[in-house]
């Protein structure tokens, strides 16, 4: 590896950020000092703001601040990042993924990881004044629909497109090969955490696939297939609302994946508003998702075979909302946020009669 590359925040300086920004087209970048301070709350990653100090002849449109990710400072964590290959993962989406689809994401100034897959950055476009969605109070429904609509541009233009299993393997193939496993596996933790907080019919449903001999949450391999973000909700997208419409930017990619795009679909809309709301929009929603892929070159995918996949993807958010609520520390916030996405997975799972696929 290169002797100048900066894979630490101790490495950072004003000159190194300064020939990022030229490198990205900012020519009259000069940065004179930053200051620098954590931001989020990640467990995996360490995130910092720049706020920079221009020389005062600087071009207007060279930005006043970024945002660099690193590897975490916990051992533990930073283990669990190099095993489940989250660094590596986010590392490559960036440098070679992020350029060839349409997502709305941060533009990248710098990316670069060590040959172990550990130490790792990401420099990156400060998104404020977007704001970090709330999945516990949910959204709107104009910031639910520009969510999904924005998937758009990561599912069509990776749509059957055999090449990003080169780059990021199989599902089949890494730490998630045995869903049916890890979800019985966690599952009495679960229940046991949280049974007194949801309705009965909920969690019998959630028990039901703990029980099932096969679902779609099991079942890997889809005929379509695509690009799927994996952990695409509120949490996980900046929403600017200033302009006339708001604006919905995707972060958080260590998790990327070639897997079921209706998977991402149905995760993200299923989690982001109460049920009765989603009731009322999901099929206007789905519509023109499905009007976007075949804008984007999808071909031989009728909306009824979308609407299928979208009522297998609810399992989607079991498959992540069981496993993670016992796997992950344990916080105030993070029981109300795994209770009320379990509790709106679950409805949306009757609303859609997905007890149809539990076999």
């Amino acid at each position: 590896m290169p002797m100048n590359v900066v894979l630490s925040p101790s490495e950072v300086t004003a000159d190194w950020l300064t020939l990022r920004l030229r490198d990205a087209g900012h020519h009259t970048a000069d940065i004179q000092s930053f200051t620098a301070n954590d931001v989020g709350t990640g467990q995996v990653g360490r995130c910092i703001r720049y706020a920079l100090q221009h020389a005062s002849d600087t071009h207007s449109e060279v930005p006043r601040s970024l945002v660099a990710k690193f590897t975490s400072d916990d051992p533990t964590s930073s283990e669990t990042g190099r095993v489940m290959k989250t660094y590596i993962t986010e590392t490559h989406f960036y440098r070679e993924i992020a350029p060839l689809v349409n997502i709305s994401v941060p533009a990248c100034y710098y990316a670069a990881i060590d040959d172990e897959g550990l130490q790792h950055i990401i420099l990156m476009q400060d998104m404020a004044p977007a704001e970090q969605g709330d999945q516990i109070g949910g959204c709107s429904v104009e910031v639910a629909r520009q969510g999904v609509l924005e998937l758009v541009g990561l599912h069509g233009p990776t749509w059957q497109d055999e090449r990003w299993f080169d780059l990021l393997g199989r599902t089949e193939d890494g730490p998630f090969a045995d869903t049916q496993s890890l979800y019985r596996s966690t599952l009495p933790g679960f229940v046991e955490r949280f049974s007194h907080r949801l309705a009965p019919e909920h969690l019998a449903f959630i028990e039901a696939i703990g029980v099932a001999d096969d679902c779609p949450m099991f079942n890997l391999r889809s005929a379509n297939f695509a690009l799927e973000h994996y952990d695409y909700r509120l949490d996980n997208v900046m929403i600017n609302t200033a302009g006339q419409s708001p604006q919905v930017t995707a972060v958080d990619w260590q998790s990327v994946r070639v897997g079921k795009p209706l998977n991402d679909v149905a995760y993200f809309l299923g989690s982001a508003v109460e049920p009765d709301v989603r009731r009322s929009i999901e099929r206007d929603i789905l519509l023109e998702y499905h009007t976007g892929l075949l804008e984007s070159g999808v071909q031989n995918y009728s909306f009824e075979e979308c609407f299928v996949d979208y009522r297998k993807g609810v399992y989607a958010g079991f498959a992540v909302t069981v496993v993670a609520a016992v796997v992950v520390e344990q916080t105030e916030r993070g029981d109300d946020m795994f209770t009320t996405m379990a509790r709106r997975y679950a409805q949306m799972a009757l609303d859609l009669s997905a007890d149809e696929f539990l076999l």
